[in-house]
């Protein structure tokens, strides 16, 4: 979306005569700015604002709502199946094109847990961070309604198994709205959920530092977090979370942030990748070695120009994602118009997090920050990075009425099966003629 918007900025004049087209092919037609996933979960932001709608962003470009299911670049071909296609029955169809820009991002890494695809829940999109807040709240709901004593612990039991930002900030967030929401329980009380965070190294969110990796520990088994480090999911079958240091604990919610891996579609294009399935692209962010290839973002594995460790790429993350957008749609509108490119450099600013409501840490520019001022740092940081002023200005106004006003607890587990309720009033009354009568 970010190369998309710049090109279109790039190449007003071209689009405006018809000498030019940009057609950008996307499963959903919307961007989600991911940082705000956790918030969305829990109820700080509404989860229309952490999305931003493509046809209203990319006015200037044709939007293809589809997947692309490989790419022939040796013919400028890709074959995609979209709704139409679908509804047609002819399953794909091809597009042409001139210039190509893969920046499909990354999907969730799992590993071959027993019960792993059966019962975890994943944390990269917004219908994902949508029903893991109704899921939260719902199994609060059991909770409270169900005299079982084993029900009862398993549905107040919450595993999230990675210690990166996805893993630690949806823990931190849900855990912050679960011990509010449970003072409207009758029953309840804030003590009584068991939140559990399983990570296989020895430390957590390792981006901002080991000292402020152990101050987000503390912080976080300060409110009886359970940490466990260097620990395993070894199956969560049966719902029953096993770890590798021997734990059992029966659960109902099991959340997987166990870091990422590159999109499929890489793999089923001819161009070349690297040993870690990412697309081998050079400083300038053309596809090394092909004509007409660009790529951006996680899919891509760009040199650090400015590490002066030999080999060392930019690392996969937002941080680089959209400044590498900006300068590969300029190299983009050079390249047509037979101008020198740019090479992509980077000095990795740092990092911040939040741990709930008020609580974060950050290490930016060698300063080391945490509590208070890292949660705001982290708030201003990513108010300034989501598109549109249109964005900007929902996101604050609803980060200032939750300040004024009580957090939302309502679970809306209904949005995932929206028909059910008509299904069930338009299905036949049930035939009693054949029961006995009493």
């Amino acid at each position: 979306m970010y190369t998309a918007l710049r090109l279109q900025r790039q190449l007003r004049a071209e689009l405006r005569a018809g000498d030019a087209e940009i057609t950008v092919v996307t499963p959903e037609p919307y961007m989600t700015y991911q940082p705000f996933l956790p918030e969305a979960a829990a109820g700080s932001i509404s989860p229309r604002h952490v999305v931003v709608p493509l046809r209203r962003v990319l006015d200037g470009c044709r939007i293809v709502i589809g997947e692309v299911r490989s790419i022939d670049h040796a013919k400028r071909t890709a074959t995609l199946s979209t709704l139409a296609t679908a509804e047609e029955g002819t399953g794909t169809a091809d597009l042409t094109y001139d210039e190509l820009v893969l920046a499909p991002g990354s999907v969730s890494r799992t590993l071959p847990v027993p019960g792993l695809a059966d019962h975890a829940i994943g944390f990269k999109t917004v219908e994902e961070a949508i029903g893991l807040r109704n899921h939260v709240i719902e199994q609060m709901d059991i909770a409270s309604s169900t005299r079982d004593p084993a029900i009862r612990d398993a549905a107040l039991t919450f595993v999230f198994v990675g210690g990166g930002y996805a893993g630690v900030e949806a823990l931190a967030e849900l855990e912050d709205m679960a011990r509010y929401t449970a003072r409207y329980y009758h029953n309840l009380k804030p003590e009584d959920l068991r939140w559990v965070l399983v990570e296989a190294s020895d430390r957590i969110l390792p981006e901002v530092g080991e000292e402020m990796g152990k101050y987000a520990i503390r912080e976080l088994r300060g409110r009886n977090i359970d940490v466990r480090l260097e620990t395993r999911l070894e199956s969560c079958e049966d719902r029953i979370a096993v770890l590798s240091d021997g734990t059992r604990l029966p659960t109902r919610t099991v959340v997987w942030t166990a870091g990422v891996k590159p999109a499929p579609l890489l793999a089923a294009t001819d161009l070349p990748l690297n040993e870690h399935g990412r697309l081998r692209c050079t400083a300038q962010l053309a596809v090394e070695g092909v004509a007409h290839a660009w790529a951006a973002g996680d899919a891509a594995a760009v040199p650090d120009a400015t590490s002066k460790e030999p080999g060392k790429e930019c690392a996969p993350n937002a941080q680089h994602a959209v400044r590498q957008a900006k300068v590969l749609a300029e190299n983009i509108a050079a390249s047509l118009r037979g101008r020198p490119l740019k090479e992509y450099a980077h000095t990795y600013a740092g990092s911040v997090a939040s741990l709930g409501l008020h609580q974060g840490v950050a290490h930016v520019y060698g300063r080391k920050l945490k509590g208070y001022p890292a949660w705001f740092m982290h708030r201003a940081y990513h108010l300034s990075r989501v598109p549109t002023f249109n964005r900007k200005a929902r996101v604050l106004a609803e980060w200032t009425l939750s300040g004024l006003f009580k957090r939302e607890i309502v679970s809306l587990g209904s949005l995932e099966h929206p028909r059910a309720e008509f299904e069930l009033a338009a299905a036949p009354p049930p035939d009693h003629r054949d029961k006995p009568s009493s």
